[in-house]
């Protein structure tokens, strides 16, 4: 669960209130030995003009040591205060580190400064209690310092929350990666998706011609060889024979032909929903398909032309090399997801870099998503497919 500031409470485990004041407690500790990491560090910058070798000698034990500063508030964020999604410490420029660091000296002080009210409000209180006991206050009085009390101790409690929430904004912010770096990540992530867009069509358009060749083109050359025998049939009954059996091999080039063009372009996303199309799919399977497909909005015709086609790939792929006996799809929306999952009961061993699955993923990566397939030898298969809803 996220409270209000980012700080996230482990509820399930039942410590949450006691991993909150405990973090922001250790991060008082820890602020102090980082100013005088920083003072220390500064000092003796100061010697790299007169000393260069000592200069050098000094900027390397401060990049060291103040890695070492950085990766300890990681695991003490991570671990008392919970916080999710920080950034990997070695994955960030010493010059942000150290920016960091200095940033830190602010929740530090601030957490100083609670826990010291903290104290003096402790103290009160004891003197409070005494008086009550010795009976020097009314039971008014009493009263009014309890509620007064309460009221204290609510708002350091809240000032203590906020702290650790500035604590985890700080990580997030200044150990994240820059504004340049993030661009430059984009556009190879932009690059990378493109190019695998492009192999993917690629895959997909030789796919179809070996679709066409191996399958509706032999039956066509069947099929004239068999209208050629009845034309030259003498006999009635045996013209008959031939023309009827023509007329079903017409019908399975129909059905052939009607496959092929669904994977250039299922058009009857036109008129049916995700959910509609993949029960017409499931209709025709070998294998037994559940169903469940639950988007309170429709997504966008891109997205669900990629989930069409990485349910179909995962059916058919069930149906022909896992044995299975039952396939799911569970369609829905989470943490603003689109999750797309298909699991098959059979033998399991799909190789996730063939070239399907492969073709897929890139699909799928090419609208900012993710593919996910889980195989292990003797099953169970699964396909979980993510793509963000806008």
């Amino acid at each position: 669960m996220r409270k209000a500031g980012g700080v996230v409470a482990e509820r399930r485990t039942g410590r949450w209130w006691l991993r909150l004041p405990l973090g922001v407690a250790v991060g008082i500790v820890t602020a102090a030995v980082e100013f005088a990491f920083l003072a220390v560090a500064t000092v003796a910058s100061s010697v790299r003009p007169v000393a260069p070798a000592a200069g050098r000698r000094v900027a390397g034990l401060t990049d060291r040591y103040g890695e070492r500063l950085v990766r300890m508030e990681h695991r003490r964020l991570a671990g008392l205060l919970a916080a999710e999604d920080l950034p990997a410490p070695n994955t960030v420029a010493t010059r942000r580190q150290l920016g960091y660091l200095a940033a830190r000296l602010l929740p530090g002080t601030l957490g100083l400064l609670a826990y010291a009210v903290l104290g003096v409000g402790l103290v009160l209180a004891g003197i409070v209690l005494r008086a009550a006991v010795r009976g020097e206050l009314t039971l008014l009085d009493a009263l009014s310092q309890v509620g007064v009390g309460a009221v204290l101790l609510l708002l350091n409690v809240q000032a203590v929350a906020s702290i650790a929430a500035l604590d985890i904004r700080l990580a997030r912010r200044l150990l994240g990666p820059g504004s340049r770096a993030e661009l430059t990540r984009r556009v190879h992530e932009l690059t990378t998706s493109r190019a695998g867009v492009i192999a993917a069509v690629d895959a997909e358009r030789q796919r179809i011609e070996r679709d066409l060749h191996d399958g509706l083109q032999q039956r066509l050359v069947a099929l004239g060889m068999l209208l050629g025998r009845a034309r030259r049939a003498r006999d009635a009954d045996r013209t008959h024979a031939l023309l009827a059996q023509a007329h079903e091999d017409v019908q399975r080039a129909i059905e052939e032909l009607r496959e092929v063009a669904w994977r250039v372009y299922p058009s009857a996303l036109d008129d049916s929903d995700l959910g509609e199309v993949l029960a017409i799919v499931a209709r025709g399977s070998e294998v037994p398909v559940r169903i469940r497909c639950e988007l309170p909005v429709r997504p966008e015709r891109q997205v669900e032309t990629v989930l069409y086609f990485v349910a179909c790939e995962a059916l058919t792929n069930a149906a022909k090399h896992a044995a299975a006996t039952l396939v799911t799809v569970d369609i829905g929306v989470r943490d603003g997801w689109i999750r797309m999952r298909v699991h098959d009961d059979g033998v399991g061993g799909a190789d996730p870099t063939g070239r399907g699955l492969s073709g897929l993923a890139r699909r799928v990566a090419a609208l900012d998503g993710r593919l996910l397939v889980t195989s292990p030898a003797g099953g169970p298969t699964t396909v979980l497919a993510q793509l963000p809803c806008d």
